[in-house]
Formats: C-alpha cells, structure tokens, sequence
C-alpha cells in the first residue's frame, strides 16, 4: 500500500536524444537547476550518458542526457550511437531535440526514422535554443518539425519550443515530462542531482576546458582519464585539499603540441579553467596535475577504447 506523502507521486526517466550539438545537455542542465553535463560548441562533447535528477514536491524527474547519434567514421562512434539507442528503448519518455537556428537535416529524419522503429512510448519534440531567432522563424521550423512527424509516422505527444538559456518554457518541459512518468516512490535521495561518479565529472569537466579554442579536427581525438583522486592527507581540519591527477590522451604527436601549447602556455590554460570548474562543483579546493599523452588511433583501437573506459 503506496503511503500517504507517496499518493500520486511520480517518478521515471526521460531522455533527450538529437543529433551532436542540438543542445541537449544545455537543457539537461537547465532543467536540474545546475550544472551536471559538460556543454561545448563543439559537437560530440558528450560520451557517456550522464543522469541529472529534477526533484520536485510532486516527482523526481531523472534526465538521461546521451551522445549525439551520427554518422560513425570510427569504432568510438559506433559505440557512442549503440549507447544512444541502448538508452531511448528503457526511459519513461524520449524528448528529440531541434535546435530552432538550424534547418531540419537528413540527421534529423535518420535519427526519428530509427526512433520510430525501436519506440513505441510517447515521443515529445522540442524546439531548442529559441532566443536565436525571430518570431517568423520560430513557427517555420515548428511547422518542419509537424512535417518530419507526418514524413516518418511518428506522433509527437508534445511539442515544446523552448530557450535553456533564457529558462523559457523550460518549467513547462518539465510539467510535461513528469505528466508522462509512472506512480511511484523516488528513485534516489533528497538532494542528489547525478549519479554520475566523481571522477567521470571530474574527467568531463578537464575535456570541456581542453575542448575551448581548438582546432575542428582535435575534439574527437582527445580523451581524459583521471589516474588519481583523493583529499591530501596531514591538511589543517577546515582546509582541505583535493589532488587530482589526470592524463589528457591524443591520438598523434602533432595534436600533443597543439593542447600543450607554446612552452606549456595552453595546458595551462586548461589547468586554470578545468581548476576552477572543479572547485565549484565539488566546492572543495583542487590541486590539479595534469599530463597530455599519445594514444596511436585510440578511436580505432578496441583494446585503447576499453583502457579509455569506452
């Protein structure tokens, strides 16, 4: 017999899927109030499926925010995409994202085409990163969107233009998504916003700051791995320390060069913003040690992929 304080409470997992910088863990982050996805203008940022939690008096709202599905040029990428659809066929709801300052794509009618053969729950379309465009706009791509429906036979339950960056409409996604998930009791603690371990944020966050300012083709190739994490020991009581040790893997000598910078300049440019990022998610002070590394065609290679945790 559900409890008093449960009756009619709900709780699930909803999953915004689209393809590589649609803006989906923008507004993962959005949602959950802080952040708990790496963001980038780079596509590709994210590559692993990271869980933020919205909690709320009526529900707990679990966000799994997932890799962009593209075209895979490599065994990384085959993977990513597997990881995507893994995902979509067990959540509650699967919210697709279309970023309203780009027109609908063959990635767009691929990525909807494979949803509606794998997907029988509802299905919402959200219109993302609305503050962008003009008004004119905004309804042209709303009418693209019904017309890719229509196109791939999917029924949209919902669809929802909305701005993580404004917070438009943001709390009326959420209404939406919690409308659609079962009764039920919470599904973590009070208070928790990720599952996501330490070190795999840790290890997100030195990506996100190396990622900034590189060359288009040096993203994809660069992986970190947190080789050691803890709090310094014999530190006064009230002051304590983090170290974090992380590598920065690259698949070519050229591309070391090219994140380590001029006499180191750039590394520790990255050092600095990845320091800063940590801090104030973990609220602790960091001392961060970081080391780039050559890993020949880790992308390619089974045997690297799994030492790289993928």
């Amino acid at each position: 017999m559900t409890a008093p304080s449960e009756q009619g409470f709900r709780s699930g997992f909803a999953c915004f899927v689209g393809r590589p910088n649609a803006g989906k863990s923008t507004l993962t982050n959005a949602l959950v109030g802080t952040k708990v996805a790496i963001t980038s203008s780079k596509p590709q940022t994210t590559r692993t499926v990271v869980r933020g939690i919205v909690h709320r008096p009526d529900a707990q709202l679990v966000l799994v925010d997932t890799p962009g599905l593209h075209r895979p040029r490599t065994l990384l990428g085959e993977r990513l995409n597997d990881l995507v659809t893994a995902t979509w066929s067990e959540v509650d709801v699967v919210a697709v994202c279309f970023p309203a300052d780009q027109r609908i794509g063959p990635g767009d009618r691929h990525l909807v085409t494979e949803l509606a053969k794998t997907r029988k729950g509802p299905r919402f379309a959200v219109a993302t990163k609305t503050d962008l465009v003009s008004r004119e706009r905004l309804v042209e791509h709303l009418g693209e969107i019904a017309e890719l429906g229509r196109e791939t036979g999917t029924d949209w339950a919902e669809v929802v233009p909305v701005s993580a960056v404004s917070g438009e409409q943001v709390g009326l996604l959420t209404d939406l998504l919690v409308a659609q998930l079962p009764e039920g009791p919470p599904l973590y603690p009070d208070g928790e916003l990720t599952d996501t371990p330490e070190e795999a944020i840790v290890a997100d966050l030195i990506r996100e700051a190396a990622l900034e300012g590189v060359r288009d083709e040096l993203p994809h190739s660069i992986a970190v791995v947190v080789e050691e994490m803890g709090l310094r020991r014999d530190r006064p009581e009230g002051k304590p320390l983090l170290d974090v040790h992380a590598n920065l893997f690259v698949e070519r000598q050229s591309q070391k060069g090219i994140v380590i910078g001029h006499q180191g300049s750039r590394l520790r440019e990255v050092g600095t913003t990845a320091r800063r990022s940590i801090e104030a998610m973990l609220g602790t002070p960091v001392y961060l040690d970081l080391r780039v590394k050559v890993a020949k065609d880790w992308q390619r290679d089974p045997r690297q992929l799994r030492r790289l945790g993928f």
